[in-house]
């Protein structure tokens, strides 16, 4: 067996930072071995919870790893990606992949250019409960698709007995995060859609509140039009728990799916849900041992930033836009 690859964290901004950080100490084909952050304090405490040493010398530390695990403010994707491909490293990065598809592309060209694999964090791709529902919709059976929602919500920017909520504040950050619930959180829901009913709507709609005033939008719909009348619908919330929900409509007949137990309904009767896929950590610790590119993942990511750009812009004007995507 070859040696494990050596793995940094570059960022401990996301929350899910210490997630991946966790996957590279079990994932048997990595070894995690460093932490950078151009935040100190982030950094140090990341690299102290996990036992690797903390550094701020991006440069150098680049020079002595395999591989990055990108958890850095969205802002500051497209820099850290591009140096990171052009130092020869493989990328395994949160969503979204950048805060425009121009540097989206960019970060992909690179990585390109200098042979690295790359792997967006698109788990729900993953899950048996996507494959089940793919294999229904496939079938036929639901007839001619006329609507989709998926809604995912959690509490994180909701205060309770005068204490703020778990999410940090750096989450609602414009510069650094971009947008709120719906640019984070909401991104499952919105690659869900896409792989749904496909990427090419022609119009985009998008209400966003802030309940708890934190500074971005904690609570998001966004309603997607299409050129042969399907609508899908996005919701997204740092506001309630509640149990994940897809439901899925056709001209003969519908399906639902939550977390809540999880149990899949098509018409009358309930499917078993497969167990979940590899995780994309580790497809991507595999694209990097085959020499291979995560095609689908990367499209799907492309098009992921396509759409959030696009609904960010909506809620902004406060209308219907067209679908640059087209």
């Amino acid at each position: 067996m070859s040696k494990p690859l050596k793995v940094a964290v570059l960022g401990f901004w996301h929350v899910h930072a210490g997630d991946y950080s966790r996957q590279a100490q079990a994932h048997p084909g990595t070894e995690l071995v460093g932490v950078w952050d151009d935040d100190v304090a982030l950094g140090q405490a990341g690299a102290e919870q996990f036992g690797v040493p903390f550094t701020q010398d991006l440069d150098g530390l680049l020079s002595e790893v395999d591989a990055v695990v990108i958890t850095t403010p969205t802002n500051e994707h497209r820099d850290i990606m591009v140096k990171a491909a052009n130092a020869g490293k493989h990328i395994f990065t949160e969503k979204l992949l950048a805060p425009t598809v121009a540097e989206a592309e960019e970060i992909l060209a690179a990585a390109d250019g200098n042979g690295v694999k790359v792997v967006v964090s698109l788990p729900r791709l993953a899950h048996g409960y996507t494959q089940a529902i793919s294999d229904v919709i496939a079938s036929g059976e639901l007839g001619q698709l006329t609507y989709a929602r998926v809604r995912l919500s959690h509490d994180g920017a909701v205060s309770r007995d005068g204490v703020e909520g778990w999410l940090p504040q750096r989450f609602f950050d414009q510069k650094a995060a971009i947008g709120g619930a719906l640019t984070d959180l909401g991104c499952h829901p919105v690659y869900l859609v896409q792989l749904f009913l496909g990427t090419q709507p022609d119009s985009v709609s998008a209400i966003y509140r802030s309940v708890n005033g934190r500074g971005l939008e904690d609570n998001a719909v966004v309603t997607i039009g299409y050129p042969d009348q399907k609508i899908g619908v996005i919701e997204a919330g740092f506001t309630s728990r509640n149990p994940f929900t897809i439901e899925i409509f056709g001209t003969e007949g519908s399906l639902t799916y939550t977390d809540a137990g999880n149990i899949l309904q098509v018409g009358d009767r309930q499917l078993p849900v497969p167990d979940h896929n590899q995780d994309p950590f580790g497809q991507w610790v595999d694209h990097i041992n085959n020499g291979t590119r995560a095609d689908d993942n990367l499209s799907r990511a492309v098009e992921l930033t396509r759409l959030v750009v696009a609904a960010n812009e909506a809620a902004e004007v406060g209308r219907t836009i067209p679908y640059a995507g087209l």
